[in-house]
């Protein structure tokens, strides 16, 4: 391969990005790896071993055990700004983000990129589970994000904010292994990190717990929990209308069908007390603390101006599950530019609101002020803040900020 092609591969220390470097070098790629350090803050890690640095290091013999170049970059300013505020404003509007949707449009695929643009590089890599596809349409090239092969494992979900620029230069090396092969071929190579637990936690902060995250910034407030009855008038209007083409739903229909209830105060009863709306999201059943109730409480609404959590008891609470969702005309992102939906027209998708849910149907709707996605079969714990994403088999077509 003459004048080879120049990859940096993001290297966290982990078995998927060491597997990712071996094999585009393999490939004959020119490689260099990269860690990227995204957070400081010593103070909220669950254990008292510093993950970055032990990532770094892993990071930096395979590396070295591929005969690699290799440098660690520190983002934790931009990943702060980006990533790190975004979540804190959005848990104190009562909303759930997803900083890991979030992490790869801002962090890897943005400023991780231009980082390696710098370096003359043609592509980025990870080692994220999904695949890249591409062919021609109308002279011009269009690139597709795949799921990856191991289903247990797709991770194309997290990568939904994509756009056709970045999916042009990046390469995902792994995508169509299963994890038990990215293992294997890990120790084969004898790479350190063969055998390493997969990380949870926030991405690229390491073994971080949510709570004592949120709790540095956002004070303790109590509140009254309070317990909705599954008789609410306002749930009788949840059920999709018989005999009506979804299509020609009204958008007041729309709206009673994709919009989350407003509750008030005395629709429900006091039940007990929290630590502050804003450590709650939508579906949550653990951490609410309420003994006695029969049937498990689940969170079905978080109003953080009153500092009030409204919940339901038992799974099948009305409260808990919704036909629709609607995403703001700003908040609509097309992966496949060509397949935007125009305003006034419907498709049908497959959909997740969640990473690992299994897709399932809906009808997409375009109207002036948003889209508007209609499932099949009611959908648990919608929750704003959230990202749906549609598909079209394995290929994700878009994706959207729920509202």
């Amino acid at each position: 391969m003459e004048n080879k092609k120049r990859v940096v591969v993001g290297l966290s220390g982990g078995v998927d990005s060491s597997v990712a470097a071996y094999l585009l070098k393999a490939q004959g790629y020119e490689v260099i790896g990269m860690f990227m350090k995204n957070w400081h803050d010593e103070s909220v890690t669950i254990s008292n071993e510093c993950p970055w640095m032990e990532d770094s290091t892993d990071a930096m013999l395979v590396a070295e055990k591929l005969g690699i170049p290799f440098q660690a970059i520190d983002l934790s300013e931009e990943y702060r700004e980006r990533i790190v505020d975004y979540m804190f404003a959005e848990y104190q509007a009562g909303r759930t983000p997803n900083p890991d949707i979030l992490c790869n449009r801002e962090i890897k695929f943005d400023i991780f990129l231009k980082a390696a643009q710098k370096l003359k590089a043609d592509f980025v890599a990870t080692g994220h589970y999904c695949q890249k596809g591409e062919f021609k349409k109308d002279g011009k090239t269009i690139y597709q994000l795949l799921a990856g092969a191991d289903p247990n494992k797709d991770q194309s979900y997290f990568l939904c904010q994509l756009n056709q620029e970045q999916l042009a230069q990046a390469l995902f090396p792994i995508g169509h292994l299963q994890k038990s092969e990215v293992r294997q071929i890990a120790k084969e190579q004898d790479l350190i990190t063969a055998e390493k637990k997969d990380s949870q936690g926030l991405c690229f902060i390491g073994k971080v717990r949510l709570p004592d995250f949120l709790q540095q910034q956002l004070k303790p407030k109590k509140g009254k929990i309070l317990v909705v009855p599954e008789d609410l008038a306002v749930y009788d209007k949840q059920s999709i209308p018989a005999g009506l083409d979804i299509e020609d739903f009204d958008n007041d229909t729309l709206d009673t069908l994709c919009l989350p209830i407003q509750y008030q105060a005395n629709q429900g009863k006091v039940i007990g007390e929290h630590n502050g709306a804003h450590y709650f999201t939508i579906g949550q059943r653990k951490g609410l603390q309420v003994g006695g109730t029969g049937k498990p409480l689940f969170v079905i609404a978080t109003d953080t101006r009153e500092n009030l959590i409204y919940t339901g008891l038992g799974e099948d609470h009305p409260g808990l599950n919704r036909h629709g969702l609607f995403v703001a005309k700003k908040d609509i992102h097309w992966i496949r530019e060509d397949l935007f939906l125009p305003v006034g027209s419907s498709t049908r998708y497959q959909a997740r609101i969640r990473y690992r849910q299994p897709l399932t149907w809906a009808t997409l709707i375009m109207r002036d002020n948003g889209l508007y996605v209609i499932f099949d079969e009611a959908q648990r714990g919608i929750a704003s803040g959230q990202f749906v994403a549609w598909y079209n088999g394995a290929e994700s077509i878009g994706s959207g900020v729920i509202y």
